[in-house]
């Protein structure tokens, strides 16, 4: 008599839970790529007349709608739809605090997520991330999807840890720039000095030249991890900089750095650390994945790594905020000793 094959006793609950979370994100990237939100901004509107302000067949827009619904970033009124207040504030184009244009990094990171398991077989990343090969127009896409969040982050740091007391500022690694723009903006007395790589530097000075500050905003062509840059200063921030760096070029980064800061002056490493057990800060943790995909060997470096390069480079009252920058990333605070 043939066997009943038995039946595991245990439901798949958390496979399907990841399988269907995926579809809000999604929902919410074309949402962006469409800038649906925009024309929501004057109030709420059927499918039919968004469809018709966005030049697309509403009978194609209408799940989406839907989908954004539930992904709680419309609300639905009848037959009508609208805005959410965080969609109004943060995807309406033109709005202070926009960031829909983030979803060009958003597109970038999410496919480079599904090619981990090819990185980890190959034993090498599998959608490396080099600057210096990259075409002029990759590049500017990537740094626009840095802009906004890179300005938030400016004006965070400074209101946050009163830039307006300090003279100078040494952003490094500063892409586009948006975050010595945004200090510089929120503080009349700040100077900043960004230093990239020479073939960013050029797409660093266009966006400084856009935001009408090029007296205030001076951008150096040079590699952080080969010598410290000229000059010295008040502040230094290194964002999503030492992530994407090993282990020895994090020191090296770190090191070059203290040498150009004021002593009793303040460096801010701002981006993804690990705690100790690797197992959280969760947005770290998931991070590492596209890291792999991205870097030789950029990563999430833990807490205790951090605590020993800043003070091999002279810092001291280190201080860990995680989770307190945008997208879940941390800030770590240090001053250089006098």
């Amino acid at each position: 008599m043939a066997t009943q094959e038995m039946q595991p006793e245990i439901e798949p609950t958390t496979i399907f839970r990841h399988a269907y979370a995926v579809y809000p994100p999604m929902a919410m990237l074309a949402g962006m790529q469409l800038d649906l939100f925009t024309p929501l901004k004057d109030g709420p509107m059927t499918a039919s007349a968004l469809a018709d302000a966005l030049h697309i067949r509403s009978e194609k827009l209408r799940p989406l709608l839907y989908a954004l619904v539930h992904a709680e970033l419309l609300r639905i009124e009848g037959d009508r739809f609208a805005n959410t207040r965080e969609a109004d504030v943060y995807l309406v184009r033109g709005r202070p605090a926009y960031m829909g244009s983030v979803h060009e990094l958003y597109s970038d990171l999410w496919a480079t997520a599904l090619k981990t398991a090819h990185s980890i077989r190959a034993g090498a990343p599998q959608v490396k991330h080099d600057f210096t090969m990259m075409s002029d127009d990759d590049l500017g896409t990537f740094f626009r999807g840095q802009h906004a969040g890179a300005r938030a982050m400016g004006r965070q740091l400074a209101r946050t840890y009163g830039f307006d007391c300090s003279r100078s500022l040494l952003d490094v690694g500063g892409g586009s720039g948006g975050l010595a723009i945004a200090a510089c903006q929120c503080c009349p007395h700040l100077s900043a000095t960004i230093i990239e790589l020479p073939r960013v530097a050029p797409i660093t000075r266009s966006f400084v030249r856009e935001a009408n500050l090029t007296d205030r905003v001076q951008v150096l062509a040079g590699d952080i991890l080969e010598r410290a840059p000229e000059g010295q200063f008040d502040l230094a921030v290194l964002r999503s900089l030492i992530q994407v760096l090993g282990p020895s070029e994090a020191r090296g980064a770190i090191h070059n750095v203290g040498q150009a800061i004021h002593p009793g002056g303040v460096i801010f490493i701002v981006g993804h650390v690990l705690k100790d057990n690797r197992l959280s800060p969760a947005p770290a943790v998931g991070m590492n994945l596209i890291f792999l995909n991205l870097y030789d060997q950029g990563q999430a470096h833990t807490e205790g790594e951090h605590r020993i390069w800043l003070t091999e480079a002279g810092f001291s009252e280190i201080d860990f905020q995680y989770g307190a920058a945008r997208a879940g990333a941390s800030i770590v605070v240090a001053r250089k000793a006098k």
